[in-house]
């Protein structure tokens, strides 16, 4: 893992990661580039390119998340950003979410063999967001769908007053534009939108949706 890059960002950025938890974040690393090897996970293996897309991408949450904070990650993948926050806040109650069971057990393996406590669950997002409505204080969600969708699944889950975080490209106006009718039909109205640097040159968007009381 490439803690200088990861210490340096964080560093600038006021946030400060342990040893223990650098040493958890390269476990996860490890496990992640290991099992990529026989089932797809991610595309991004170089050490940097995983340092800065990665792991310092998920990081960029962390101001965002409240305290004892009960948040799903909806589409997670291979667990980012949910488990690098879960990592970094130990009150944090985790749910992982993800369409494929391959990734599933992939994500209950791993959580198991790092000890970190999470929910995995196997499901679409629109059918959970169904039957789990008003559940959540926080969502977050990274490269899963356009806006309006995104609005449709994750919305439903997320409690009065909580938010859903939204990780996007750089350019997001025309997006956001697009999806205001379902922002607007499912609760929820745009707090901020925050551009975030992870590397010299490059920056994505978080997209803080808060939904009405």
């Amino acid at each position: 893992m490439q803690k200088e890059i990861i210490a340096a960002w964080a560093s600038a950025n006021g946030i400060e990661i342990t040893e223990t938890q650098f040493a958890t974040l390269a476990a996860y690393q490890a496990r992640v580039l290991d099992v990529n090897q026989h089932m797809n996970l991610t595309r991004i293996t170089g050490p940097q390119d995983f340092a800065v897309k990665h792991i310092i991408d998920s990081l960029t949450l962390l101001p965002y998340i409240t305290p004892n904070a009960k948040l799903i990650d909806i589409g997670t993948g291979a667990g980012f950003p949910g488990l690098v926050l879960r990592i970094m806040r130990e009150d944090l109650q985790l749910t992982l979410l993800d369409s494929l069971r391959k990734r599933v057990n992939f994500l209950n393996e791993t959580t198991e063999i790092l000890g970190i406590p999470a929910q995995c669950i196997h499901a679409r997002a629109e059918e959970y967001s169904r039957k789990h409505r008003e559940f959540y204080d926080i969502c977050t969600a990274r490269a899963v769908a356009s806006m309006d969708k995104l609005a449709k699944y994750a919305l439903p889950v997320v409690k009065n007053g909580g938010v859903f975080l939204a990780m996007k490209g750089p350019d997001i106006q025309d997006e956001l534009k697009n999806a205001k009718p379902a922002i607007e039909k499912y609760g929820g109205h745009i707090e901020k939108i925050d551009l975030v640097k992870i590397s010299e040159g490059q920056t994505h968007s978080i997209v803080a949706i808060k939904k009405s009381t």
